[in-house]
């Protein structure tokens, strides 16, 4: 499989280039050059497959050849080592956890899949490799877990100073080994900001080999799809008119389950929920994409300004905005809103829910006024503990902490403090 740049101004290039590079040399996101859909069949029988062999089916065609087959199989398996379950609200409202992974954030997945297939690549090779990546909460620790002592590859993590939670803090800055986290004087989009920088500089980049781990990265952002086809598998039976809906920050995850409908997956239509970093709620109303500086709100890993993906979300349905608007409706919500939407779900359904996830629930309860036949599945993308302030703030009850969150919370952080890019750029080359 090759891939292009959405900017159209660079080289096609191989999956293994692109993984490697993260972005193209003309600023542009990569793109698959071809999606060919699933057999009819594959989804006929998805009860009988198990979530390697739907996954591994899944992704074949965007990594071949450069990946082996057998080698592909297991860089599956080692992604998937834990469950993705389904939890009914009620009739018409269901979630599908994604976290119960190492750091219990949707992002193991993909961060666990990537640094898999990098370190596939890197394994003959003696130069070393620096994955650069910006965090607005769960990307970070996903990022550092995945890539903890990976051979050859260091990582270097970007994160807004006060902008985390204290144990999405804690996950990106204590792990040592092949990780350093640096403390950014700005926010998420300062961050992505200095990292887009450093991609293009060449005094830089002559220097050493930088990729990145944001959902930018083909081998992080594609594998997401996977959950849309393991929620798929388990509803199917039930009901006929299943409708995704995504806590929505740089667009990634929702963009991955578009993918996984052109792949055939019989979905037929996507709600993005915001909170208020909503510029792509106000495109569907106007069609005029207008990114602005983030807003700090309670669901941190959203508050995204210019959420990088959307453009991919164009290219696949062709850049015709009345097409995007049949797949897509989108929603935003305040953090007062999402509170009230905690303690509904706590009280009505004795369900337990991160901020994010109560995005997500706002978001299905919007669709299903105009769409009252849908059965409405949200994102529950990282553990409630996660954000233990604000959750145990609203329900009045305090959380046991799970052993992943445990794990981290009794070591020391380690990070630097950096304000500018000429800071970034000084770190790496020192």
């Amino acid at each position: 499989m090759n891939y292009y740049s959405l900017n159209k101004q660079a080289s096609d290039s191989s999956f293994r280039n692109a993984v490697i590079k993260g972005l193209a040399p003309d600023k542009g996101l990569y793109f698959p050059e071809s999606i060919t859909p699933l057999p009819k069949s594959f989804f006929e029988n998805i009860d009988n497959l198990s979530y390697s062999e739907i996954a591994f089916e899944a992704i074949k065609q965007f990594v071949s050849p450069e990946i082996p087959e057998n080698i592909l199989k297991i860089i599956v398996e080692e992604t998937l080592s834990f469950d993705f379950p389904i939890v009914k609200l009620n009739d018409n409202i269901s979630t599908l956890e994604l976290f119960h992974g190492p750091t219990m954030a949707f992002k193991d997945v993909g961060a666990r899949f990537m640094a898999r297939c990098l370190g596939y690549f890197n394994q003959d090779n003696d130069k070393e490799v620096t994955v650069l990546v910006a965090t607005s909460g769960d990307t970070g620790g996903a990022v550092a877990n995945g890539f903890l002592g990976v051979k050859g590859v260091n990582v270097v993590i970007l994160y807004p100073s006060g902008k985390v939670s204290d144990i999405q803090e804690k996950q990106l800055t204590t792990l040592g080994q092949n990780i350093r986290a640096l403390e950014i004087n700005g926010t998420f989009d300062d961050c992505q900001a200095m990292v887009k920088t450093a991609f293009l500089d060449e005094a830089l980049t002559s220097q050493m080999q930088l990729t990145s781990a944001n959902s930018i990265n083909v081998a992080r952002w594609l594998p997401q799809l996977f959950y849309f086809m393991f929620a798929y598998k388990q509803l199917h039976k039930t009901y006929k008119d299943i409708v995704f809906t995504v806590p929505s920050g740089n667009f990634g995850n929702i963009c991955a389950g578009m993918m996984a409908q052109q792949l055939g997956l019989p979905i037929r239509h996507f709600v993005a929920s915001n909170n208020l970093n909503n510029v792509v709620t106000r495109y569907l109303i106007s069609q005029l994409y207008e990114p602005k500086p983030s807003i700090q709100t309670i669901s941190n890993a959203m508050d995204v300004g210019a959420p990088s993906n959307f453009i991919r979300i164009q290219e696949i349905y062709k850049n015709e905005f009345e097409t995007l608007k049949e797949n897509l409706s989108s929603y935003s919500f305040t953090d007062e809103e999402t509170k009230e939407a905690m303690l509904e779900m706590y009280d009505d359904y004795n369900y337990v829910a991160d901020p994010h996830g109560a995005v997500g629930y706002l978001g299905c309860k919007a669709y299903l006024k105009e769409n009252p036949n849908a059965h409405c599945v949200f994102l529950e993308t990282a553990h409630p503990t996660k954000f233990l302030d604000v959750v145990e703030e609203v329900i009045k009850e305090e959380q046991p902490l799970p052993e992943q969150i445990q794990a981290v919370m009794g070591k020391e952080k380690e990070s630097t403090l950096i304000s500018t890019y000429e800071d970034l750029k000084g770190f790496l080359l020192s």
